[in-house]
């Protein structure tokens, strides 16, 4: 009988892209398993016709939080797993873990309820591993060690919807922490730098698209296209840009989901935290000064906790550019 899986994501868009990992592995281990997915509403457009899974399930945290996580539970309870894959180390999920029917429960040390799973592994950050290697962690007793790479499947829809043509590239200007984007100004330096036969598109979502006028109208070239694509359609488009340039946000895994080139500006956090570029064409690009308070953080913050923000304003627009 095919195995039954339930992979559990419910955090940021970046951490439901990079748990797109674990969908691939297991799906080249066990092409005939039932696979599910639990996510946060917002992220679960990454997965519209998602070819690896059975069901998507979608916890509403933003209105009744409580009430629809015990909703979901219960149509959790529904189901019968053979694993249960927590990636997340939060109480909620956890719960989520231990209540659902499956015959091994697997999770992070970390989440308070790890004492009553089955498995539990040790999750660090900035041991110098990337976190698709954390999160294989979790199915390598299944699988294998072999590192996993996330990928998004763009619909029939979504590919029909996108203009690819001509030489372009991709910029995602803003981030949930005001700490890990680059100034406005910044981009629109960036912007002026980049050859004027190329395409400059501003990528995000509704609410980015105030912050990518400005920069498109302070640069004098650029059309916003946040909040115009869906998730998918935004990762089919980056798939074919020249180069596609971000935050240390969840665009950058997008891109590395889609094996796209992607430069990466870290402000206040550092890759060896492990989110970093996952391919070759990847490049990270940071401030070349030694700060004493830089990483100031996992997240970032709203502010600059020493008011200078040198780690973001001392890079260079110049060196962006270069290859």
């Amino acid at each position: 009988m095919p195995k039954r899986f339930l992979v559990i994501q419910t955090a940021f868009l970046g951490d439901a892209v990079l748990a797109t990992a674990l969908l691939e592995k297991l799906h080249a281990f066990f092409p005939d398993a039932a696979v599910d997915l639990v996510v946060r509403k917002g992220n679960d457009g990454l997965f519209d016709g998602h070819p690896f899974l059975r069901k998507v399930f979608v916890w509403d945290k933003r209105t009744n939080k409580t009430r629809n996580l015990f909703k979901l539970i219960g149509a959790l309870r529904e189901e019968r797993y053979d694993h249960v894959i927590n990636c997340q180390r939060f109480f909620s999920t956890g719960l989520m873990t231990v209540l659902a029917r499956a015959d091994e429960k697997i999770g992070y040390d970390k989440n308070p309820l790890s004492f009553l799973v089955s498995r539990k592994l040790k999750h660090v950050i900035g041991d110098g591993r990337h976190e698709v290697d954390r999160l294989n962690a979790l199915i390598e007793h299944l699988t294998d060690q072999s590192r996993p790479f996330p990928k998004l499947h763009p619909t029939k829809k979504d590919v029909e919807n996108v203009d690819r043509s001509g030489k372009y590239v991709c910029i995602a200007p803003t981030s949930v922490w005001f700490t890990k984007q680059w100034p406005e100004g910044k981009w629109v330096e960036l912007i002026r730098l980049l050859p004027v036969d190329v395409k400059v598109f501003l990528l995000g979502a509704p609410g980015d698209a105030d912050a990518c006028a400005r920069i498109a109208k302070n640069a004098g070239r650029g059309e916003v296209l946040a909040g115009k694509l869906s998730l998918l359609g935004t990762a089919h488009l980056m798939e074919a840009a020249a180069m596609t340039y971000v935050n240390d946000s969840a665009p950058l895994h997008i891109a590395s989901a889609m094996n796209a080139p992607v430069t990466a500006v870290f402000c206040s956090t550092v890759p060896a935290f492990g989110f970093g570029p996952l391919h070759s064409n990847g490049r990270v690009v940071e401030t070349r000064e030694q700060l004493d308070c830089r990483p100031c953080g996992l997240h970032g913050h709203r502010t600059c906790p020493r008011r200078h923000f040198k780690c973001a304003v001392g890079i260079d627009p110049v060196s962006i550019t270069r290859s």
